[in-house]
């Protein structure tokens, strides 16, 4: 970890603290032994120059005897050496203090050999294993010449202790200032870091909490100038943070509805990113696709080329294919990414199933077209040839011929009516006149018109209504039309000496009609079917019908908010069951 701030502050002024109490410790010890150094030479010097002066008024008077007594009593009390040389270097008399031992005389006698002879006053410092030696030389005179020399010796070590004792006072003031000196660091680092920590802490809380980091502000001092910095640069980036939090969204609100899927897969083949679309098309769940491979998720081994594909060749490629077991047509688009996100491919699929089965309707619906068409173009055609090769001369043949002509010509219209007219329900264009209506009505009206033709066929036609129906919201006309279409059916598909009945019941919030009979029934695979144009479920059985009636009847119980479907059994008959918004719930 990193050293704080203050523990930068406050470590240079410590060591500087210490370095400095170090330096002045060691320089006034120094001076202070110098100075005592000067002091002792001073006091042996004045010692030396008295002595002098006494052993030459004792040699003036003649007393002799009294010069090794003085030398005996000088030596003792100041426990020094005291020796009288002649000129030559040698020793005349010498006593010592009683502390001295010899060891410590030889020492002495071997310096004072090095110190030169002269009439010269000196003082010589040694350095001995014992201490400091300090040596003062003086010349003893006879009149004006000089006769000998004296030498007074002391160690210096008496003023160790004293030196000790300086020391000793020295460092406890060094420590002093050293302990000084660091509170005076912390201070400084603390008068130095707290606007910083201030600073700091107001900085984390921003964008919540801009209160304090306009105080600092107000500072006139460095610490103000960046936190203007700081308020500058969180306004810029509160925007820019603003402005990508929009773009986000934006992004996710497109993602969420479109209807093509996106799936976004990196150079190891994770998924990056997926949206509803493309969890809906692979079936995947919204918190398990992230992070796995892309086979895991879409699990089609054709998409997983493309996109190595695309990968490699840095290029865009397209792929449409089937998806099992959904039977779903989609068309894939891998384009490689650039930038940041370099290494990405991004894949779209889009759902081409409605396309594809519009296509596949529109196909049918021409071919149907053609098919209902060529039949009775083809029948015209021959008629025509066969009138023209010499049936017109048989007058009776020409009319049979004109009438069969007259009935094909009849079925094309119809053909065409019914396209227009499921045309024109389909787009929406038909107006519907819907009012309330007793479902009672829309039955015995239906039932009058069809009876005859059941009758006809060897059929029982039978009503079953409930005059406590509620009214139903209707066109009449159109309704009506749905009923007679459902009772052509049942009287065209069930076989002599069969029953169709024609009813109604009340069920939640609408009207439910039926027609049964007791025809040939419809299979199986046929019966979901039944509802498409031009959809016939036996075309053995059509009786020559254009295959709309059917189509027609569902998008205009559609139309009317209502439903229809049907329920059937082989050789036992069917039931055709819409339904109608009741008028008055």
């Amino acid at each position: 970890m990193r050293p704080s701030l203050a523990y930068r502050i406050t470590l240079p002024i410590v060591v500087w603290a210490i370095l400095m109490a170090t330096a002045g410790v060691i320089i006034a010890r120094y001076l202070f032994e110098r100075q005592l150094l000067r002091q002792h030479e001073g006091y042996l010097l004045s010692q030396a120059h008295i002595l002098a002066r006494q052993l030459e008024d004792l040699r003036q008077e003649g007393d002799t005897v009294r010069v090794r007594s003085v030398l005996v009593e000088y030596s003792r009390s100041i426990e020094a050496w005291v020796a009288i040389y002649d000129l030559n270097g040698g020793i005349k008399l010498e006593e010592w203090g009683e502390s001295w031992t010899f060891p410590r005389l030889d020492r002495v006698r071997a310096l004072a050999q090095t110190v030169s002879v002269s009439n010269e006053v000196r003082v010589n410092l040694f350095r001995s294993p014992f201490g400091q030696l300090l040596m003062a030389t003086v010349p003893l005179h006879d009149d004006t010449l000089t006769t000998e020399l004296l030498r007074v010796a002391i160690f210096v070590d008496e003023g160790g202790q004293t030196l000790k004792t300086i020391t000793y006072s020295l460092v406890l003031l060094g420590m002093i200032a050293v302990v000084t000196a660091l509170g005076i660091a912390l201070l400084v680092s603390r008068w130095v870091t707290a606007p910083l920590h201030h600073l700091t802490e107001s900085i984390s809380h921003l964008p919540n909490n801009e209160t304090s980091l306009e105080i600092a502000q107000h500072r006139k001092d460095e610490i103000g100038q960046l936190a203007q910095a700081f308020s500058v640069m969180a306004g810029e980036l509160r925007s820019q943070i603003e402005a990508l939090a929009t773009e986000r969204v934006q992004f996710d609100a497109v993602l969420e509805y479109m209807t093509d899927g996106v799936v976004i897969v990196d150079a190891e083949g994770k998924v990056r990113l997926m949206n509803p679309a493309a969890e809906r098309l692979f079936e995947a769940r919204p918190d398990g696709c992230i992070g796995k491979s892309l086979i895991e998720v879409v699990r089609h081994h054709q998409l997983v080329d493309l996109w190595q594909k695309s990968l490699a060749n840095d290029r865009q490629y397209n792929l449409t294919l089937e998806m099992t077991p959904n039977r779903l047509f989609v068309q894939a688009i891998a384009t490689p990414l650039g930038g940041t996100l370099k290494g990405n491919v991004l894949l779209v699929i889009q759902d081409l199933t409605r396309v594809r089965r519009l296509e596949t309707v529109r196909r049918d619906f021409i071919s149907n077209v053609s098919h209902e068409l060529r039949t009775p173009l083809a029948t015209l055609k021959a008629l025509t040839e066969t009138l023209q090769e010499g049936a017109l001369e048989d007058p009776l043949m020409a009319r049979r011929f004109l009438e069969q002509m007259d009935k094909e010509i009849d079925n094309m219209t119809q053909l065409v009516r019914e396209l227009l007219e499921l045309s024109r329900i389909e787009s929406g264009k038909v107006p519907l006149n819907r009012q309330p209506i007793p479902p009672s009505v829309l039955l015995e009206n239906a039932a009058s018109r069809m009876r005859l033709q059941a009758e006809r066929v060897g059929l029982a036609l039978e009503v079953l209504t409930d005059p406590d129906l509620p009214m139903v919201l209707a066109d009449r006309e159109r309704i009506e039309q749905v009923l007679i279409n459902l009772l052509h059916n049942a009287i065209k598909f069930t076989p002599p000496g069969g029953r169709i009945e024609l009813g109604a019941q009340r069920r939640e919030g609408e009207v439910v009609f039926y027609v049964k009979d007791t025809g040939v029934g419809i299979s199986p695979e046929s019966l979901p079917r039944i509802f498409e144009r031009f959809y016939k479920a036996d075309q053995s059985r059509s009786g020559g019908g254009t295959g709309l009636g059917l189509s027609i009847a569902r998008h205009t119980v559609e139309a009317h908010g209502g439903r229809i479907w049907a329920e059937s059994e082989v050789n036992r008959g069917s039931t055709f069951f819409f339904s109608l918004p009741i008028a008055n719930p």
